[in-house]
Order: structure tokens, then C-alpha cells, then sequence
């Protein structure tokens, strides 16, 4: 059984590095459901239901049923609180699994010595049931707490399986990737995937490097040009050299920062933690006082009353269910408006947000290309110059082709044969008899050609804020018309930023493998303020996570929103990661919270969530433990002379409506308000 033990939330252990260490939802799951069907009949066969509630569930053998499934509650349930325990005494941290330890020990002492005779104490009803309420408690924690370590998995999932690689002969050969060596060469094909990092000794493509660096552009890299493991060739075959493979890859790199700065994270001591330790103090001196007490008084039978009725009124049923049901109802709130909180220290940590940090790509903006701006040369419709360029673009899988073909609309691209690709360059096909060629600056220089002055204004206006900008030419050698192609903003990104403001947020950034004028722009859309919001342009993925950590060194408290891999380290870095739903698997898994609706205005309901979920925690926190304070005098007897005092039955009963206290003020959640529309 001890490969099952837990370091228990609540125990010193919880918020260190090995925190997930033995946490397993599905054994406590397994543990309640067992131990809840196994304590149904010993409550009904109890002396409770006889006495309070009713006929006494009475069959042949009835009395054997309190001991023998009390012991297995007690010993197979009990099983992970025992051992945490020990644990916390080990290592000098007394928490809440030894003050459930004790409990529970105490009531199965008692119950056995009154089995045999020696007390008249029906304790198994209670110890079943305590048993199984802390399992509970334990696998709602579970769940929500429960970091997903699947970030790693997810990024080698980037890598193909097989590769293609030539061999001396010219053949080409598939082999699985594990077979690779530094030397070898490999073909990719158009929109297959980067097996390993290299350098092209053969063709050009543009490769989609987003996933790495974070640039939403496809990057044009010819013969000579190194390439990483992971990225696409979108538009042209390439032969790869091999340089580096498996733990020697970029992306490799990107896995142990991401596997670093999960690590790092998540150190802060849980507040019931604080509760817990004072709580055990109190209930121990409390018992033991009691005993030397009633003991003094000559009464060595109610000093032991007493003492268990101490114990078992400070059992901790609200307190170890009063951040577990706030969790389990929070998440339910925040999945109903399409926020998924995987990390339950995210969702605490977002109440005090100083800085959140937006990606730009996928995250402000939608991710995909969009003609933002057209202009003509004089006697160019500016339908049919979009209807010859989807044409001659239609057969192209690059993102920018795709954007221009959407442009074209209804009236759809002009029929085109004899397409051909220009590596780095742009595309050539012929439409109604001429030949006609798309693409960028590249293409103007390499065919000689000057753009005319209107357009040379309006594609310098374009380029300054960072557009990405193709050209119309009719073969040989004249201009015909200009495409902004953006990367466009989305509507509710402006909403989002204000939102975070009217919350209290002091600084937004924005953090980009863009060129700084493209990230300029973004950000005067949106109405970043000079001087307050930040703006990072051109970063690589180590300097990503290096910002966060710079953000982090300045005394704030830093939420992270991406949606790449290049944004992975800087999500697990972050106090609170915030994933886009839409994007790839690592930043999800990353993070500890995602944004299913890819809606970045529910950054700001992660706000209200959590400052709400906290009131609720610190309100079950403090009833929990106040409870105790009144209870506690009263369990140990103070008022016993004025005929005052409490029964261990009865304790046991208060306990419980501490419980049902603290479950009913958390059912209050259910009042947030998280979507946008509401505000």
C-alpha cells in the first residue's frame, strides 16, 4: 500500500517539487466509493439510528457488522491519512493528516475497547463515516489541484515518428526517427514536418517556424539555411542535413525549461496547511488538559469521555472540506462560461495579478492572415486584381495564399493552370493566357521590377505597421495592384484589455516573436497606454520565459496567456498560466488554466473567479476553525457543573453540521457571474 500514500495537501510536502508524488484522484476514488458503500450499513446497525433516528437496523450478526467493516474503513480507507501522518511527524510538520490520523485512531480505539467491553462508546458509525467524508474531501483536492503532466509528452508529439532518408544512392527510405544519426540526410515534403535540427543542403521552402519562435510569418530558408525539429515546410520540398538529434534539439531545449519551470512553481504554503497545524495544536493540548483535568477530579472515565469528544469535535470534516468544495464548485462555475481551471493555486493567484502577459499570435489575434488592404494601378479593378491573384495562388498551401483566395470572396479565383512555386520568392501560374506571378519584395528584385509611386506609398504605409505585403505582376514586368495581408486583431481583444483594467490590473503586456512594428501596431489597437503597458517584440522562446521572470523580479505576480509551444515555458513559469483553447496541447497542458472559448475577455473572469472563490475559502476557513474554538470548551466539559456538556455522539452530530455549514456558504459560488455580456 505504500506506493498509494500521498504527501497530503495539507502536508509539508504539498508545495514542494515532488508535490504530484504519490497523488493519485483515481485511488481516492476508488477508496470513497468502496468505503461509502461498506459505512451504509454500519450506520444502519449503529446505536445512532436506534436511539436518535429510529428502528435499529437489527439482523443475526448485526453487532459483528460496527467491527469488521469499521476495521477494514479504518485500515484500507484510513490507509493514505495513517501513512501521511507518520509522515508529518517524520518530518516535524504536524498538518492535517495527523489531526485526521488521530481521530480516526481514537475512534477505533474506542470502538474496539467498547466491542470488548471496556466503554460504552458507539464509535464505528462515526469512524466509517469520517473515513469516508475525508476520502472525499481528499479526491475533490485531487482533481483540482492535480498539475497535468502531459506538457513533456505533448511536445515530443511535435516530432514525427519516421523520417525520409536519402541514401547514398539517391533512394529514398523511410526509417523510424530513433534511427537517425548526426550526418544523415532527409527529404521533407511540402507541409511534412522537421524530424530533426539541420541545415538545408538542398532546395528552399518556406518554413512555418510559429510553433518555435513564435513568428507568425512562414520564414523563407534556402540552401545553407538551418532548420529545427518540429517546424513545416509549407510550401516546397527540402533536403535536410541532420546536426542535432533528441536531447541536442531546440526543442528538446523548450522541454526542460518547460520541465524547469514547472518544477519552480507552486511552492506557496497552502493556507488550510496554517489552519491545520494551529488547529492540531490546540485539539492536542485541549485533550490533554482535559485528561489531567477530569483525572485529578477522580473521574477517570469521563476524563476519557471527555478526551475522544475533544478529538472527535476537532475532527476536521469542515476544514478539510472547506477549500475542496469551493474548488469543485468554482470549476464548475467556470466551466460553465468556458473556463477551464486545471490548477487550483492558478485560480488562488489571480486575485493579486499584477501583470498579465499576452501572446500575441493565436491569443490577441486570431492566427490566421487576412487581406486587410488592397490598392491598384490605374485602369486595375480591385476585384478582378484579388480574382487573378487567388487564381494563381489557388493551388498554394501557404498561409498567405490562403488569405489572398479568401479575399477573393464569392466571386472565387480566376481559373489558372501550370502553377508553379518560387521558393521564398511567391508562386507563378497563368490566367486566361497570361502569366501572371504573387508574391513579395523578393520577387520584385529578383525580376528587376520598381513599383509604381502610388503603390510604393501605400506599401511603405503597410509595411510600417507591419503588414506583410504582395505584389500583382503581370509577366515580365509590370505591377498591377499590392496585398496587405495581417494577422488580424480579434474583436474582443480590446474589450479584454479594458476589462483587466476596470479590474484592477495594473500592467498588460504583450510578448511577440514578431518584428517590433508589427507588435507596435497590435498594441496601439488595442490601446496599450504609453509608459504603463509593455510591449516585447522579437523574443525567442528562452527569452520569453526569461521575461516572465523578469516581470516576476520586479514584485509581480505574473498571468501568462499563449496558445504555442514557443509560449510552453513561459505558461509553466508564470504564477498563473492562462492557455487559448484553440491552441496546441503543450501551452494547455502547461498552463493551469485554459480558455476554451479562445476569448481572451475571460482573462478578466479569472479575476472575478478567483477573487470570489478566495472570500469563499477564507469565510469556510474561518468558520471551520472558529467552530472549534467554541466546541472545544465544551467538548472537554468547562460547563459540566452547570449540566452543560457535550456527548461524543452529540459532538460527532455538530461536527457534521459544520460540514453542511461550510458545503451551503460554498453553494453561494453559484451567483458568479462570469460572462462577458454580464458585465
Amino acid at each position: 500500500m505504500h506506493a498509494e500514500s500521498p504527501h497530503g495537501p495539507y502536508g509539508k510536502h504539498h508545495g514542494g517539487h515532488d508535490k504530484h508524488a504519490g497523488h493519485d484522484p483515481a485511488m481516492f476514488r476508488r477508496r470513497f466509493w468502496v468505503c461509502l458503500v461498506l459505512t451504509v450499513p454500519v450506520v444502519l446497525t449503529s446505536h445512532l439510528v436506534a436511539d436518535r433516528l429510529g428502528p435499529r437496523w437489527d439482523v443475526p450478526g448485526s453487532s459483528w457488522v460496527g467491527p469488521a467493516l469499521g476495521s477494514v474503513v479504518f485500515w484500507w480507507g484510513g490507509w493514505p491519512f495513517l501513512v501521511g501522518a507518520v509522515r508529518e511527524v517524520r518530518d516535524r510538520a504536524p498538518g492535517m493528516m495527523l489531526l485526521v490520523a488521530m481521530a480516526i485512531t481514537v475512534a477505533y480505539t474506542a470502538s474496539l475497547a467498547t466491542s470488548v467491553g471496556a466503554f460504552d462508546l458507539d464509535f464505528w458509525w462515526e469512524l466509517a463515516a469520517l473515513v469516508t467524508i475525508m476520502l472525499l474531501g481528499h479526491w475533490q483536492e485531487m482533481k483540482a489541484i492535480g498539475q497535468a503532466r502531459g506538457a513533456l509528452a505533448a511536445l515530443a508529439a511535435l516530432l514525427p515518428d519516421e523520417a525520409e532518408r536519402v541514401a547514398a544512392d539517391g533512394r529514398v527510405e523511410p526509417v523510424p526517427v530513433g534511427a537517425l544519426r548526426v550526418g544523415d540526410v532527409l527529404l521533407v515534403r511540402p507541409g511534412g514536418r522537421v524530424p530533426a535540427d539541420g541545415v538545408i543542403v538542398e532546395g528552399g521552402a518556406e518554413l512555418d517556424e510559429s510553433m518555435i519562435t513564435g513568428e507568425s510569418r512562414p520564414v523563407a530558408r534556402a540552401a545553407g539555411g538551418r532548420v529545427v525539429a518540429g517546424t513545416v515546410a509549407t510550401d516546397s520540398a527540402i533536403r535536410v542535413r541532420v546536426e542535432a538529434l533528441g536531447e541536442q534539439t531546440a526543442l528538446a531545449g523548450i522541454q526542460r525549461m518547460v520541465a524547469e519551470a514547472q518544477r519552480s512553481g507552486g511552492r506557496a504554503q497552502l493556507l488550510a496547511d496554517r489552519f491545520a497545524a494551529a488547529l492540531f495544536y490546540l485539539a492536542t493540548g485541549t485533550a490533554v488538559l482535559t485528561v489531567l483535568v477530569w483525572t485529578a477530579l477522580g473521574r477517570t472515565d469521563e476524563a476519557v469521555v471527555r478526551a475522544v469528544t475533544v478529538l472527535v469535535i476537532a475532527c476536521p470534516h469542515a476544514l478539510g472540506l472547506a477549500i475542496p468544495l469551493v474548488v469543485a464548485l468554482s470549476t464548475a462555475v467556470a466551466a460553465r462560461s468556458g473556463i477551464l481551471v486545471k490548477d487550483r493555486l492558478a485560480l488562488e493567484r489571480m486575485r493579486t495579478v499584477g501583470a498579465v502577459l499576452f501572446d500575441k499570435t493565436g491569443t490577441l489575434t486570431r492566427g490566421e492572415h487576412t487581406v486587410s488592404d488592397v490598392t491598384v494601378t490605374l485602369g486595375m479593378e480591385r476585384d478582378e486584381a484579388l480574382r487573378i491573384a487567388a487564381g494563381v495562388e489557388s493551388d498554394s498551401e501557404h498561409p498567405l495564399a490562403r488569405a489572398i483566395v479568401a479575399a477573393a470572396g464569392s466571386a472565387g479565383p480566376a481559373p489558372a493552370h501550370g502553377f508553379r512555386s518560387l521558393p521564398g520568392r511567391g508562386v507563378q501560374a497563368t490566367v486566361d493566357g497570361t502569366e501572371y506571378a504573387v508574391g513579395g519584395p523578393a520577387l520584385l528584385r529578383e525580376l528587376g521590377v520598381s513599383l509604381p509611386a502610388d503603390l510604393e506609398m501605400a506599401t511603405g504605409r503597410w509595411s510600417a505597421r507591419g503588414a506583410a505585403v504582395l505584389h500583382l505582376v503581370r509577366l515580365p514586368d509590370r505591377v498591377l495592384g499590392a496585398f496587405a495581408v495581417t494577422d488580424e486583431v480579434r474583436p474582443e481583444a480590446r474589450r479584454a484589455v479594458d476589462e483587466l483594467r476596470a479590474e484592477g490590473v495594473p500592467t498588460i503586456a504583450m510578448i511577440t516573436g514578431d518584428a517590433r512594428p508589427v507588435a507596435e501596431a497590435v498594441a496601439a489597437e488595442l490601446g496599450f497606454r504609453p509608459g504603463v503597458d509593455e510591449v516585447f517584440a522579437e523574443v525567442l522562446p528562452v527569452d520569453k520565459d526569461g521575461r516572465v521572470a523578469d516581470l516576476q523580479r520586479r514584485g509581480l505576480t505574473v498571468a501568462m496567456v499563449g496558445d504555442g509551444v514557443n509560449d510552453a515555458p513561459a505558461l509553466a513559469r508564470a504564477d498563473v498560466g492562462i492557455a487559448i483553447g484553440a491552441g496546441t496541447d503543450v501551452a494547455i497542458e502547461s498552463a493551469g488554466v485554459v480558455l476554451a472559448s479562445s476569448d481572451p475577455r475571460g482573462v478578466a473572469a479569472v479575476v472575478r473567479l478567483s477573487r470570489a472563490s478566495y472570500r469563499k475559502m477564507r469565510q469556510n476557513l474561518a468558520w471551520a476553525a472558529g467552530y472549534n474554538v467554541v466546541a472545544l470548551p465544551l467538548a472537554a466539559g468547562v460547563l459540566a457543573w452547570a449540566g452543560v456538556a457535550l456527548s461524543p455522539a452529540l459532538a460527532a452530530v455538530l461536527m457534521s453540521a459544520s460540514t453542511v455549514v461550510v458545503a451551503l456558504n460554498a453553494q453561494l459560488l453559484r451567483r458568479v457571474r462570469l460572462d462577458p455580456e454580464s458585465d
